[in-house]
């Protein structure tokens, strides 16, 4: 009896075509199934990849035992810091890097007020000088446009997610910038250095001999 698990009930439901066994009421559950129903296949399967998104999003905070206020507060706030705090602080062509990274980093709750109904640049002003107001965390309230406190809400993100999303738009934006030096050096290694590309030049752009 050590060996075996205890179910309080047992029954067998048919549901459409399906029979499925239902054992509830048990001491010491490890694991569990959901069962999703559906008018059709293709409201199921959004269900289901509700489902597992949210599954996902808590094993994900509870690994990371942390998260960031949502609404687009974090991308907000990591701006500002950049464009007030770091970009002062760098000097030389490193500060156009800084604040292009700066401007990006806008583009979640630009998404946000865009998707709902309200004009981006207003809403950025609002939001910008509601953060320098108030020094909080504070993102956009999807329904009102207004600025307000996604902690108070409830309304979290995961912090590998953020983290993830940074690393991997670094590496893209220098692997962008690579391939266009590559395509730059390609072009000036193709040019003639004797003749020159001077246009009334009746040999400019000819091979050496």
């Amino acid at each position: 009896k050590s060996q075996l698990g205890y179910a309080g009930k047992v029954s067998e439901v048919t549901i459409g075509d399906d029979k499925f066994t239902f054992i509830e009421e048990c001491k010491t559950p490890k694991s569990c199934t959901l069962l999703l129903q559906g008018p059709n296949s293709h409201t199921i399967s959004q269900i289901k990849d509700a489902v597992r998104d949210g599954l996902r999003a808590v094993k994900n905070a509870m690994e990371d035992k942390a998260v960031v206020p949502g609404a687009g507060a974090f991308e907000l706030a990591v701006s500002m810091h950049l464009r007030d705090v770091v970009a002062k602080k760098t000097r030389g062509r490193a500060k156009l890097g800084v604040q292009a990274f700066a401007d990006a980093m806008l583009v979640v709750p630009k998404t946000l007020a865009e998707n709902s109904g309200f004009d981006v640049q207003d809403t950025i002003l609002k939001l910008t000088d509601e953060r320098e107001a108030s020094g909080l965390a504070v993102g956009l309230d999807c329904e009102s446009g207004e600025a307000m406190i996604p902690a108070d809400e409830g309304i979290w993100d995961n912090v590998r997610v953020k983290r993830q999303c940074l690393y991997l738009s670094t590496v893209l934006a220098n692997q962008l910038l690579l391939v266009d030096e590559v395509m730059k050096a390609g072009k000036q290694m193709g040019r003639n250095p004797a003749h020159g590309d001077d246009p009334n030049d009746p040999m400019s752009g000819m091979p050496s001999m």
